[in-house]
């Protein structure tokens, strides 16, 4: 067991990739998320396929994005668990893996949204 500094007692887990267990866990998480999310290209991937499944063709014309940087950064998004991937025959369709990332890119937008209404410089 480990104190933390906010008087939180915790279970020291093993460094296990698939164990959210720590606190330092959790935030490796938080943060390896936060990275991918830290594109706008990916958050406009992810608000296009929040409908339904959608082939990169589909994407890459709705976005008028690259076929190339779609297919790079729907990578990057699978890597992080963001989207699910289901091949048909020679087509790739994608979509949100689990609902809850639309109602954080919702939270996200609306935060950074009320943060740059109240600023007063940089």
């Amino acid at each position: 067991m480990i104190k933390t500094p906010d008087s939180l007692t915790i279970a020291r887990v093993p460094k296990n990739r698939n164990s959210l267990g720590s606190r330092e866990n959790y935030l490796e998480a938080g943060a390896f998320v936060a990275r991918t999310l830290a594109d706008a290209d990916r958050l406009s991937i992810l608000l296009c396929v929040h409908e339904g499944k959608k082939s990169v063709s589909g994407i890459v014309e709705e976005l008028n994005l690259s076929q190339p940087l779609v297919s790079h950064h729907l990578r990057e998004l699978r890597r992080a668990l963001l989207v699910r991937m289901e091949r048909r025959g020679p087509f790739v369709y994608y979509e949100l893996a689990d609902s809850r990332i639309l109602e954080i890119l919702t939270a996200l937008k609306d935060l950074a949204s009320d943060l740059l209404a109240a600023r007063t410089s940089f």
